[in-house]
């Protein structure tokens, strides 16, 4: 039944026009969104990618962002506005389809985690070849991700085999056990206090069609303190709605929460939904309290991948 629910919202969604081509910021001058295609685990799989005009001698920073469930790249490069990073930075964008619009995060989503597709293995063979075709700085690979897409960012960093120099989670949960020797990554994730898809206190939500028994954000966070060997208690602030706290860890690494109190299933400072998924879907609406994406950044180009 599940499955079959799945593919109906999918098809809905693509018709809701949420796939429609996109275009960049005005303002922003980046090369034209490139379709690449490439073969993992015996399945043809798909990413875009966007590069800034500007030439450089070296190695951009690669973000990797991961849509949420019933999504796709090209509505998350729509969606998120991390094309305006790309030429501010000299940063190369990637934005990976989903298999049927889902990633296998561990105990979830839709098809992906149905059919135990390896995206671990799909998402580090994008990452190869990007870095191949278009020479990657190794050690500034960051990847960030929606609900489902945090959900496989979380995943990504604990079972990959590359060194990722940080991850940013928004609305999502470590959904794997991220057994050691897991790799030390600084992470900083975004969750509203009032979401209902992936409770903030964990759970199984009330809205939406995954209904699995998420972990909370506490104890995803209180993992990635252990791996990177955080001391002490979270530093802590708040400005507004938005609380942080911020743990210095080991080799340079860093653990940080933002909590936006009340907001619901959403990526804080993103575009709002098409309005025929908008009657569909009844998504939460942005938070206007930050911008997810420029906070993300500004934490991302502070750090770099630790030695194995």
């Amino acid at each position: 039944m599940r499955k079959r629910v799945w593919a109906a919202c999918a098809a809905l969604i693509a018709f809701a026009g949420l796939t429609i081509p996109v275009r960049a910021d005005d303002g922003v001058t980046v090369g034209p969104a490139e379709q690449r295609e490439l073969r993992s685990g015996g399945l043809t799989r798909t990413y875009r990618v966007v590069r800034p005009r500007v030439s450089s001698s070296d190695g951009r920073a690669l973000v990797m962002v991961l849509h949420g469930g019933f999504g796709t790249g090209a509505f998350a490069e729509r969606a998120y506005g991390w094309d305006a990073v790309a030429n501010a930075d000299n940063v190369e964008i990637v934005y990976p389809d989903g298999y049927r619009r889902s990633w296998n995060g561990g105990s979830c989503c839709g098809r992906a985690h149905d059919e135990a597709v390896d995206d671990v293995a799909f998402l580090t063979a994008v990452i190869l070849d990007a870095e191949q075709r278009d020479g990657i700085d190794p050690t500034r690979i960051f990847v960030t991700g929606m609900s489902n897409g945090a959900i496989m960012a979380y995943r990504l960093a604990c079972e990959g085999r590359i060194a990722l120099a940080a991850i940013g989670p928004v609305a999502g949960a470590l959904e794997v056990p991220c057994a050691a020797p897991a790799r030390p990554v600084s992470v900083m994730a975004i969750h509203g206090t009032g979401d209902q898809n992936v409770p903030y206190a964990g759970g199984v939500g009330a809205k939406g069609f995954v209904k699995v028994a998420h972990p909370s954000v506490a104890s995803s966070l209180a993992r990635w303190r252990s791996i990177d060997r955080c001391e002490g208690q979270p530093a802590t602030s708040r400005s507004g709605a938005v609380v942080r706290e911020s743990s210095a860890c080991a080799s340079g690494t860093a653990v940080v929460l933002i909590s936006v109190e009340g907001a619901g299933h959403q990526w804080p400072g993103s575009s709002p939904a098409d309005p025929a998924a908008a009657r569909l879907l009844k998504p939460d609406p942005p938070s206007t309290a930050l911008s997810a994406t420029g906070t993300l950044w500004s934490f991302f180009k502070g750090h770099v991948a630790t030695k194995p």
